[in-house]
């Protein structure tokens, strides 16, 4: 008979190895002090790549490690074989959710409503924009936080894209850029919750409006509800619930979403192990449902243990 929540020792895993191991770190405090009161045990664990420790007793595992290694289906692989239950998404669901260019396929699948794009292989010796031509968007297809991505309006922006972006992998998502209000959906089980209008006060959401606190530059505006109107509401919703479902996501996810200047959207990605600390996207989005902080971390927990 499993334990009750209130009962649970829960390890906070927190960090890894990759590019977004600051923000990790701070989404991990945040839920580490929510659950504190609320479960039996918490521990927060640095992890730093495979092989980590737990502390013996630990009933299930809460995931807070974004982008690489932790939300791309290698720690969810890891946690299986060791036996250990963990919160979020499974192996399989995260591997595709991460990598754009599955992800994308699967969309178009689906018949969800997302850009237009293709891959183009850096090393090819030929690296153009091909179909999509410019304007468009550069993207490094398995990393997060908007590492690497690039909005490109001539040659110059096309070639510093390209080197920047090989930095990360050898090919590229290149994306039809479509110009409106940058939206995100959070989604938990399935309740879909209400949308957030991100504005940034320059440039678009890359990685120093989304952390202007970690990078020292930029700044975003959050709109929750977002001011649409009761249509384009309930179509953004829809097209990012069937994203969602679409790539078999378990338990919660954060969809991100362009609304054009005409009002359709389109997504974009959809992100496994979103931001947690108390000010970021989804719990902002879940206190506007009426889920205080504290009951998204329980809910994620209780809705994970159905996939244990």
């Amino acid at each position: 008979m499993n334990p009750s929540i209130d009962q649970l020792h829960v390890a906070v895993l927190a960090g890894g190895p990759g590019s977004e191991r600051d923000v990790s770190l701070a989404s991990a405090r945040g839920v580490a002090e929510a659950l504190e009161g609320h479960v039996r045990r918490v521990t927060l664990v640095d992890v730093k790549g495979p092989g980590f420790e737990l502390q013996e007793g630990t009933d299930i595992a809460f995931n807070v490690i974004h982008g690489t290694y932790g939300e791309d289906g290698t720690l969810q692989a890891e946690l299986e074989e060791r036996g250990v239950l963990y919160t979020g998404a499974r192996r399989v669901s995260s591997g595709l959710a991460f990598d754009k260019v599955l992800s994308k396929n699967a969309f178009v699948e689906a018949g969800v409503s997302t850009p237009l794009s293709e891959v183009v292989m850096i090393d090819s010796g030929n690296v153009s924009p091909g179909e999509i031509g410019i304007p468009c968007v550069v993207k490094p297809p398995r990393e997060g936080s908007s590492v690497g991505v690039h909005l490109v309006h001539n040659d110059a922006e096309w070639d510093a894209a390209i080197v920047d972006a090989s930095k990360y992998s050898p090919d590229v998502l290149v994306e039809q850029l479509i110009t409106g209000k940058e939206l995100t959906v959070g989604v938990l089980g399935d309740q879909v919750f209400p949308i957030i209008h991100i504005q940034p006060r320059s440039g678009f959401y890359d990685i120093s409006n989304k952390y202007p606190w970690m990078t020292g530059e930029g700044g975003t505006d959050y709109f929750c509800p977002a001011d649409l109107s009761d249509s384009v509401t309930a179509r953004v919703q829809e097209e990012a619930l069937k994203a969602h479902r679409s790539l078999g996501i378990e338990v919660y996810s954060r969809v991100d979403v362009l609304l054009s200047e005409d009002e359709t959207p389109y997504v974009l990605e959809v992100n496994t192990i979103p931001g947690m600390t108390e000010s970021s996207l989804l719990p902002k989005a879940a206190k506007a449902a009426g889920i205080d902080y504290a009951n998204l971390c329980l809910k994620i927990i209780k809705l994970s243990r159905n996939f244990n």
